[in-house]
């Protein structure tokens, strides 16, 4: 039987949102094992922290949320996680709208807060 290649996931976090992002992910850690995760710089360097293996992509401002946004586009990614903080101004808006396009263009679930993260990787590690 062959084995089945892991889904990608992507894990971004704005500043004010980064804890919430770590707990969710240590509240599901078996789950987020069963997937090749990628993430924006400092979110994904607290990700590792955490005990989980993920590749580092630039911050969010610097264009990490483009390359994921490449990755999404190329069908590299199959899921974003992206806890925003709509209360917050943010210089690289654009690129979070960008983001936010491709997953819609290319048909990726994204999920914005803990609640459709949930259902987003309980579908994905059954889908």
């Amino acid at each position: 039987m062959k084995k089945q290649k892991k889904k990608t996931l992507a894990l971004i976090a704005h500043d004010g949102k980064k804890a919430l992002m770590v707990s969710f992910v240590r509240d599901h850690l078996d789950t987020f094992k069963n997937f090749t995760l990628v993430g924006t710089g400092n979110t994904g360097r607290l990700i590792q922290a955490a005990g989980l293996k993920v590749t580092r992509r630039l911050s969010g401002p610097l264009g990490g949320d483009a390359q994921i946004a490449a990755e999404v586009a190329t069908g590299k990614c199959q899921g974003v996680i992206f806890f925003r903080d709509p209360l917050g101004m943010h210089p690289h808006d654009p690129d979070i709208s960008m983001l936010m396009r491709i997953c819609d263009v290319h048909n990726v679930p994204l999920a914005t807060n803990p609640a459709t993260a949930e259902l987003l990787i309980t579908g994905l590690s059954h889908g």
